[in-house]
């Protein structure tokens, strides 16, 4: 149904990653490291492990929480969009087109004066980089995000999204707290480009496995289909178990692989947690 794609989510960037992928039949990567390892990447290597083992590079969740695009401080802010430029710059270089964004750092105030301020900031901000990123062909994705932050409702995201008709939605399914997946994916349609596909208990974000949460995943499926979604199926979720949830052992590149045959041809999901 879709390729089957997993975000890196910190695990080391080296071939014995991409070689594993391969192996199991992993057709797409998120290039996500932690926030301290974006400026040692190396380009050259990433893009030649892919096409050494045939993974796609298909997206790149931009920095965070060295970064905040929706800071009062105008310092910040625009050191924040600067950096984010470069490092869009580096990886559009090697094939990748979609650049998965938070609209800004946690807490953001819930009084309506001060957030729509942090709204405003973050709009200026994602339309620059909306901007920049079009200029090599490549998209800025807005991810939804939980909590008190920015782009934690499909009105917000929406409203993120209205500054710069180039900007997409990155849809996150452990992340809704105010509303259900499938009433997002609706509201936001055919701007949703691509996915961090985990499970939770609609309690807080959990990055679980889908069958380890309440995620209602058939139906998550018929309104992707819905909205003509196209993009790879890309889990977002470690290897190592979170505190949130115990299992019997870790998950491995097997796991997500029949995860997904399982969600595609709707059979009882494999619970390892």
């Amino acid at each position: 149904m879709y390729k089957v794609g997993l975000s890196s989510c910190g695990k080391t960037l080296n071939e014995q990653l991409f070689a594993d992928f391969a192996e199991h039949g992993i057709d797409a990567i998120e290039i996500s490291p932690e926030w301290f390892e974006y400026r040692n990447l190396n380009y050259q290597n990433l893009y030649d492990f892919s096409r050494r083992y045939g993974i796609m590079l298909w997206s790149y969740h931009l920095p965070f929480p060295s970064t905040d695009i929706c800071s009062s401080n105008n310092g910040v802010r625009l050191c924040s969009v600067q950096y984010m430029c470069e490092l869009i710059k580096q990886a559009s270089n090697i094939g990748i087109e979609k650049f998965v964004i938070h609209a800004g750092l946690e807490p953001v105030s819930l009084v309506p004066e001060k957030r729509a301020e942090a709204m405003a900031y973050s709009k200026d901000s994602l339309s620059q980089l909306a901007d920049f990123a079009a200029q090599y062909g490549s998209l800025i994705c807005v991810e939804d995000l939980p909590r008190t932050c920015l782009g934690n409702s499909s009105e917000e995201i929406l409203d993120l999204i209205s500054v710069n008709d180039k900007l997409r939605v990155c849809l996150d399914t452990n992340h809704l707290l105010k509303e259900d997946n499938v009433d997002f994916i609706r509201r936001i349609g055919d701007k949703i480009v691509t996915l961090h596909v985990s499970d939770y208990d609609y309690a807080d974000e959990r990055h679980w496995l889908p069958g380890e949460g309440k995620v209602q995943w058939k139906a998550v499926l018929d309104a992707l289909k819905e909205v003509n979604y196209q993009g790879v199926w890309m889990y977002e979720i470690g290897y190592k178990c979170p505190n949130t949830i115990e299992r019997s052992r870790d998950l491995n590149c097997a796991d997500f692989v029949r995860n997904a045959r399982e969600l595609f041809e709707d059979q009882e999901l494999t619970v390892v947690g």
